[in-house]
């Protein structure tokens, strides 16, 4: 099922690790994938976490490739008529799919410009981003470096599974992502998604605001954890 507007503002609120707590509690169980698992860079980590169906392609840099001009034209376009397809908002997931991922950056100034006109609400990739402080402010990109040449970038595929930083995700999953990185949501958790935020941040309240309470001491934290384990639904 998807998400509704409820959700995605509620999703929009929290950060990535809140939704991989969320996650947990909608499992059962802690969690070991659907998550990147090497740390990535923000193009600006006070962004809002971004949120969105994934629209997902491939890329490669380090070498000239090898298709004619119109045909990689062709998928050029092809490209940006698929990202501004429904349903919004939408996330782009790009992977880099170079031995050396990142050597040519897909995402610069131009791009974010393109991307952000077209209603996209930010980009996921374990390539490389430049054009730091001259791209559109409110556009958030995670990526895996920083880089200043685009080199041989160059779509391969539109529309695929991709893996990125260990994250597999495919066309049309629902993905969360800041600073700290980004996770699917898979379908079938979807519907339990909002009471699972909601309880945890209900969960962590007691122990947070004992810390913060002058005195705080084991005594007061094991008081605490007991209040917190007993809020349960």
């Amino acid at each position: 099922m998807p998400a509704d507007d409820k959700l995605l503002s509620l999703m929009r609120s929290v950060d990535t690790p809140t939704i991989c707590n969320a996650l947990e509690l909608v499992a059962g169980r802690r969690l070991g994938e659907g998550f990147t698992r090497k740390p990535m860079v923000a193009a600006d980590p006070k962004l809002p976490p971004i949120v969105g169906y994934a629209r997902t392609a491939t890329i490669a840099c380090s070498a000239i490739p090898r298709e004619p001009a119109d045909a990689l034209n062709a998928r050029r376009l092809a490209y940006y008529e698929y990202i501004a397809a429904e349903p919004r908002p939408a996330v782009v997931v790009i992977e880099d799919e170079d031995e050396q991922s990142g050597l040519g950056a897909f995402w610069g100034e131009v791009q974010v410009s393109i991307h952000r006109g077209l209603g996209v609400a930010g980009g996921i990739t374990n390539g490389s981003i430049r054009d730091l402080g001259t791209m559109d402010a409110d556009f958030q990109l995670l990526a895996g470096s920083v880089m200043p040449s685009h080199a041989h970038v160059h779509l391969t595929a539109i529309d695929v599974t991709v893996t990125v930083l260990g994250m597999r995700v495919k066309p049309g999953d629902l993905v969360h992502g800041d600073r700290h990185g980004a996770v699917t949501v898979p379908p079938e958790m979807i519907s339990e998604l909002g009471h699972a935020i909601d309880l945890v941040q209900r969960r962590e309240r007691p122990v947070i605001d004992a810390a913060h309470r002058p005195g705080f001491n084991v005594e007061a934290l094991k008081r605490a954890w007991s209040e917190m384990e007993k809020i349960v639904s």
